[in-house]
This record gives structure tokens, C-alpha cells and sequence, in this order.
């Protein structure tokens, strides 16, 4: 590290690498603010900002009273984009296949396209869309955030969708869904989300923008958002000679 650096950095970059090779397993305490001033010579405020760093980067977490200690690092459980899409919650059937409960909480309601959501749906700015936010959860807990945009003019989406799910029900209508499209990246989590969520600090979010087509043409887009230290999505692309 370059002598340059905040020695605030020397102190993070030591206790980091303790916690990826192991010498500080999941649960173990973490040196206090007097303990790293001593271990490294460094300055209180010093050590103040590396424990700060640490638990931003959801290395460690503080509990009030008791110190900082190294955060458990769950194993993550497999998403499996494409399947179950006949499912009227693809989601669920992965969650329930994996031994979850899952259940969901959705509210659909009129709304006026932003310019983004207006251009993905490929409509004019401000175009009547019907929205639907969902909140899935697993035995309980708030798993999964999914916000999903049609155009208005194939009407609000009934009850749950019943089993026969978006695909069928555009289908029953006279749209015929040729393409899903999937852009998948990271991001740092909205407060909203994190507190839905109850993620920890430092967690970052998998952000998937998924579109369904019909033919060139867009008929629905969601926005999905899995918290990225619990989950990790898995693509089969089937290769048919």
C-alpha cells in the first residue's frame, strides 16, 4: 500500500485479509478501537474509520455494548431464471422447490410511465401503465422486491394471475410472448430496499431489468431486486441440435 494512504487503510486491509483467509472466522470478535491503536500505531480516529470501512463493506457488524465482531457469511442459495416460467410466480415455485415456504404480498394500481419505464415499454413519456409491486418472502422473511409495468390497454391484471401466468393471460388476449430479457447487474441498495430487505450494511443488491417481448414489440417490464449476499441467479440456455 502506498505510504500516501489514510493509515486508516493499513489497519482495514490487514483485518480484511484476517477474515478472507480465515485467521478471523464468522462470529469472532474484532480488535476494539484501543486494541488496533496498540496493534498498529495508529490514532483512535484511525481506528474509528477502519472498523467503519469494515462494516460498510459488510465484513463486520457492531453490536451495541459488545464490539464488532466478523459477519457470517451465508452460503447462496441458487436462482434459476429460466424455469417455472408457466408458473404465475416463478419465483415461488424456485423458492417452494428448494424446501421454502414462500409466500407474497402484491398491490397493482394505475400509474403514468417514467421516461425510463416509457422507453423500455417503448410508449410515449407519461403513457397510462399499470404497475404492480410485489414483496416475496421466504418462511416469512423479505426476500425478493419486484416492481412490473404493462401497458394499460391489456387491463389490470386479475387476482393473483391465477396458474396460468403472464405469458398465458397475454396469450389469452392475443399476444403472444416470443422473447424474455434479462440485465442483470449490482447496485447499491435504495433505504427503502434495505430496510424491506433488512440488509445488513455493505450488502449490495442484484438488480435484474427483465422484459418480456412480443415479436419487436415490449408488452411488460419488471424491475427485480435480490439482496446479493443470499442469493446468486443460475442460466440455463438449452442447446436444441
Amino acid at each position: 500500500m502506498a505510504s500516501s494512504d489514510p493509515v486508516y487503510l493499513r489497519v482495514v486491509a490487514d483485518i480484511r485479509r484476517q477474515i478472507v483467509d480465515g485467521s478471523l472466522p464468522p462470529g469472532a470478535p474484532v480488535p476494539s478501537r484501543a486494541q488496533l491503536t496498540r496493534k498498529y500505531g495508529v490514532g483512535e480516529t484511525a481506528a474509528r474509520h477502519a472498523l467503519r470501512v469494515l462494516a460498510a463493506e459488510g465484513l463486520i457488524v457492531g453490536r451495541v455494548g459488545s464490539g464488532h465482531y466478523v459477519r457470517d457469511q451465508p452460503a447462496l442459495v441458487p436462482l434459476h431464471r429460466w424455469r417455472f416460467h408457466d408458473h404465475h410466480v416463478p419465483f415461488g415455485a424456485d423458492i417452494q422447490s428448494q424446501g421454502t415456504r414462500a409466500t407474497w404480498d402484491r398491490r397493482t394500481e394505475p400509474a403514468d410511465a417514467t421516461p425510463d419505464i416509457a422507453q423500455r415499454l417503448r410508449l410515449d413519456e407519461s403513457a397510462p401503465v399499470i404497475r404492480t409491486r410485489y414483496v416475496f418472502r421466504g418462511d416469512g422473511k423479505p426476500i425478493q422486491l419486484a416492481t412490473s409495468y404493462e401497458p394499460a390497454e391489456f387491463g389490470e391484471p386479475g387476482g393473483d394471475d391465477g396458474p396460468r401466468g403472464l405469458i398465458a393471460r397475454l396469450s389469452a388476449i392475443g399476444v403472444k410472448v416470443t422473447e424474455i430479457v434479462e440485465q442483470v447487474y449490482t447496485r447499491v441498495p435504495q433505504p427503502a430496499e434495505s430496510d424491506a430487505l433488512a440488509l445488513p450494511a455493505g450488502v449490495h443488491v442484484l438488480h435484474v431489468e427483465r422484459t418480456h417481448w412480443a415479436g419487436d414489440r415490449p408488452v411488460e417490464t419488471s424491475d427485480i431486486v435480490i439482496p446479493g449476499d443470499r442469493f446468486r441467479l443460475v442460466y440455463t440456455h438449452p442447446l436444441h441440435p
